[in-house]
């Protein structure tokens, strides 16, 4: 391959993997279009074998590497994606395969590169302490260091998404790219952009990462620390895609993390489908800016769903809590018996249905006669609230409906 990437390169690599990778599904979402008032396509990149695109790159560069002679052995660092796909495929190909984890990695994480053979070592406290060992590993032990990112032939393999996009909707104004180290924005954008010049490419950085937004526009930043989309938490972008990005992208986007778990939650109820933070930056760029898209036939790529199931849940009720279809009722009752039925009654009077109830006597401000009762309520809709409010009120309860 030379020294800078192509089509043609982007091409031989879609024929590479053919066989071996999915063409996923890429169609219009006719809600969330919508909802944004855009034509938003999404391309289900979470359907991957190992549930993210990380498949195409890891695929390609091993394919390569067989072409070029016996390999002794690959070793990869990585978090999460990358482990997986590197691992699953060499496993397929028969190459033996070494990966390098931090030491906090999640254990499901763990098990599941352990489970495509892999030989995992944990090492580091951060994925450049993991990158180093790996390094280290890999020239005491002759094996090939395959990098997440920071590779042409990775950046091809990760381009092939932008082929098969393009030949479904040629028309396509915009395509949304989330960004971590860069390599699969470096392989969309040379990809989309020799076929078409004139489409525009959006890459998404969450608000704590934003480390190709603060190098394009020469700010210094010390931001970092626990994202839900981890997937994208790189602090430095590669080289090699950081010049084709200066290129070939148009506009980085921001996202907070609020605007992530909204798009994790409405891609999974109204598309039933799953993201992982990282997947869904792109759906929550259009949320967060929607006049920068209104109008457009804009590609959003679900870039992975390897999301902790922890998190998702936590990531669902937390929505529910945002919207209302879940709060808390603070109620000063008599402390006698009967009271708490009393209350549950007059809730249930108005479908609400009661998940947790709290009784506080000892760390109560009120008489000592009194209690102070502290009940979790889903319920349908605000107005219902208010309704059920005003019923505990009529029966004489001190009542109030708690905002936090």
């Amino acid at each position: 391959m030379t020294l800078t990437l192509t089509l043609k390169d982007i091409e031989a690599a879609a024929a590479r993997i053919a066989s071996a990778s999915i063409n996923t599904r890429f169609e219009k979402s006719r809600t969330l279009s919508g909802m944004t008032e855009s034509e938003l396509y999404l391309k289900f990149e979470n359907f991957q074998f190992t549930a993210s695109f990380k498949d195409r790159g890891a695929l390609n560069k091993l394919l390569l590497l067989q072409q070029q002679g016996e390999v002794k052995g690959v070793i990869a660092m990585s978090a999460g994606n990358h482990a997986k796909a590197v691992a699953y495929h060499a496993q397929r190909l028969g190459i033996p395969a070494t990966i390098v984890m931090p030491i906090n990695t999640p254990n499901v994480k763990v098990e599941d590169t352990k489970s495509f053979g892999a030989r995992v070592v944990l090492s580091g406290a951060t994925l450049d302490e993991a990158a180093s060992h790996a390094r280290h590993i890999a020239e005491e032990e002759s094996l090939v260091f395959v990098h997440p990112y920071n590779d042409l032939d990775i950046i091809a393999g990760q381009g092939t998404v932008a082929l098969e996009m393009l030949e479904v909707q040629p028309d396509l104004d915009c395509i949304v790219v989330p960004i971590g180290g860069g390599g699969l924005v470096a392989g969309v954008a040379t990809a989309a952009k020799a076929i078409n010049p004139q489409i525009k490419i959006i890459g998404v950085e969450v608000d704590a990462y934003p480390s190709v937004h603060n190098t394009l526009n020469g700010i210094k930043s010390n931001k970092g620390g626990a994202t839900i989309a981890e997937g994208i938490a790189v602090k430095q972008p590669g080289d090699l895609n950081l010049e084709v990005i200066r290129r070939l992208v148009d506009d980085i986007v921001l996202v907070s993390e609020e605007s992530i778990e909204e798009a994790i939650n409405l891609l999974l109820s109204i598309e039933k489908t799953v993201t992982e933070g990282a997947g869904a930056a792109t759906l929550a760029a259009v949320l967060s800016n929607p006049d920068i898209f209104r109008g457009m036939k804009t590609a959003l790529i679900l870039s992975g769903a390897n999301i902790d199931s922890r998190i998702l849940a936590s990531v669902l009720m937390r929505r529910l809590v945002s919207k209302g279809r879940i709060v808390r009722f603070l109620v000063e009752i008599d402390d006698s018996p009967g009271t708490l039925s009393d209350v549950s009654e007059a809730i249930g009077e108005f479908g609400g249905n009661i998940l947790d109830v709290s009784h506080q006597r000892m760390f109560a401000s009120v008489p000592i006669k009194k209690a102070e009762l502290y009940l979790t309520v889903e319920t349908r809709d605000a107005t219902q609230n208010l309704e059920i409010l005003a019923r505990l009120k009529e029966l004489g309860f001190d009542a109030e409906l708690l905002k936090e």
